[in-house]
């Protein structure tokens, strides 16, 4: 089974291509809800924060307190440091699992979405690399709309973040989120359909027709 990277930044539309593969009954394996299953209560990544962290960064509940945590590693490398380490490598081994499972399965393709996936040199692990990219500015306006932060609060994030032209540049496919939703669906349909065109996939499969395979975007869209 080929499993490919899907990734970008903060706001950039990565999420909403993940929805679009999911439409063609694409498999996604999304790196974030695997996140929240590894330090889940009663996990040994939960434990194991605790111990690191201290009971505070736990909820009424019992659960993780996400923001908390955020908080405390946001700025902090050595803390952020240890925190990756507890929650990484029970996500690959977790993404393994599930990758297994699907080939199994007898899927001949999925995608692993991942927003932390080329800072974490996992790029030629999930090749080909999918990467969303958009202006700055429009992450910014989209982040406060989604998020309801201040500007200055995205701008921080962003700021904390690997630059876009640096996913860009390791990327085999670009899609460039600057239009509509449709523009957007019409691209990452048609690099999902190259991408089971050179894998040797009937895109059928996905109702993909083979005619978008390396289609040219619309006229006036980045390439």
């Amino acid at each position: 089974m080929i499993l490919f990277g899907l990734t970008g930044g903060l706001a950039s539309g990565k999420s909403a291509v993940a929805a679009r593969l999911r439409a063609h009954r694409l498999p996604v394996i999304d790196a974030d809800a695997l996140a929240r299953d590894v330090v889940a209560p009663g996990s040994s990544g939960l434990a194991a924060i605790v111990r690191a962290f201290g009971p505070e960064v736990l909820t009424a509940e019992g659960a993780l307190d996400r923001p908390k945590v955020a908080g405390i590693v946001f700025s902090d490398p050595e803390k952020r440091r240890v925190l990756n380490g507890i929650v990484h490598p029970r996500i690959g081994a977790l993404t393994a699992e599930r990758a297994r499972a699907l080939e199994e399965q007898g899927e001949p393709l999925a995608c692993y979405e991942a927003a932390l996936l080329v800072e974490n040199g996992l790029a030629d692990a999930f090749r080909p690399l999918v990467v969303v990219a958009a202006t700055p500015s429009l992450q910014l306006a989209r982040a406060v709309a989604r998020d309801g932060e201040s500007a200055e609060q995205v701008r921080l994030r962003l700021a904390a973040q690997m630059p876009l032209e640096a996913k860009v540049a390791v990327a085999d496919f670009v899609i460039h989120n600057t239009g509509t939703l449709d523009e957007l669906n019409g691209d990452t349909d048609r690099v999902f359909a190259t991408i089971c065109a050179r894998a040797g996939i009937d895109g059928a499969r996905y109702g993909i027709s083979p005619n978008l395979a390396n289609a040219t975007p619309d006229p006036g869209r980045p390439s």
